[in-house]
């Protein structure tokens, strides 16, 4: 696709909207966080395999010492929705960032912090477990990056949410064996018969298939 062949509908601060004219008279609409110049849709090959996602998003796994491992996740309000949802940590990478070679690691630590209270130690693991997936590309390109977080521990971290930002709101954490992973895997839906987000179901499945 060329460039005059894209045209800008909507431009706002955190979403855009892109009429997407693959053929004369035919259209087709983008939902997405990037300028112009950045849309996947308009990328060679080759910049769309060293392509940067839009965000990371965290599996955060509880590793303390002398006990089984554990996932923690939040319990985030998510409008679109209009309820607390479980969820991974999460967030965008900042365009300061984005020229950095460990711009995914340090925007899963940054909101590690922010969302858990929880700061990296050298004891930690990050690891980029897929550095782009697609969340629904019939609709929107964005896209995130998959990081594992290990938290190597001692002890319990302590946890809290007052690093939200803007209209981030929070309702607590879950912590989860592998046995309620499991079981909110089977009812594909949350301990309170609420639906949970794509990157949830990923983040489950990544823990159930740890050693």
């Amino acid at each position: 696709m060329k460039k005059e062949q894209v045209k800008t509908i909507y431009d706002g601060k955190y979403l855009k909207l892109y009429d997407l004219q693959y053929e004369p008279g035919a259209h087709y609409y983008n939902a997405s966080r990037r300028e112009k110049d950045r849309l996947p849709a308009l990328m060679t090959d080759a910049e769309h395999k060293a392509m940067l996602p839009d965000a990371v998003s965290c599996f955060v796994v509880l590793n303390v010492k002398g006990e089984p491992k554990r996932l923690l996740l939040n319990k985030e309000y998510r409008y679109p929705a209009g309820r607390y949802l479980l969820s991974v940590p999460a967030g965008l990478i900042d365009k300061a960032d984005y020229d950095k070679p460990d711009a995914i690691e340090l925007t899963a630590a940054r909101e590690l912090y922010e969302e858990t209270g929880i700061l990296v130690e050298t004891s930690d693991e990050i690891r980029i477990i897929n550095r782009s997936v697609y969340s629904t590309p019939g609709m929107t390109d964005e896209c995130n990056a998959l990081v594992l977080i290990l938290l190597n521990r001692d002890s319990m971290p302590e946890m809290n949410h007052k690093g939200a930002e803007g209209s981030e709101h929070f309702d607590g954490f879950s912590i989860l064996t592998k046995e309620d992973a499991e079981r909110i895997l089977v009812n594909g839906q949350d301990d309170e018969g609420i639906s949970y987000p794509l990157y949830t179901w990923a983040c489950l499945m990544f823990f159930l298939g740890m050693a």
